[in-house]
């Protein structure tokens, strides 16, 4: 598994938590992705590791699905719980 290279950023608050709750259920990237094409999110690799690395928005459609995905409340996502 990679190690982060860059500092995470500050485009969004969900990002640090999508990747905690992805790496404790063993999911990799490129299969969170998979899962999120076939919800019905377009989003590309890169993307999906910027959004990871906080260094790009997340809209409310990514957030919905993130959260149905990884089976993980949006409040927590977003460091309310």
């Amino acid at each position: 598994m990679n190690k982060r290279k860059l500092a995470l950023g500050n485009r969004n608050i969900v990002g640090a938590r999508v990747t905690e709750a992805r790496m404790a259920q063993g999911i990799l990237q490129k299969d969170l992705l998979a899962r999120m094409q076939v919800a019905g999110v377009e989003i590309s690799l890169p993307a999906l590791s910027l959004l990871e690395g906080q260094k790009r928005p997340v809209s409310d459609i990514e957030l919905k699905a993130l959260s149905e995905i990884l089976k993980v409340d949006v409040r927590w996502l977003l460091g309310q719980l």
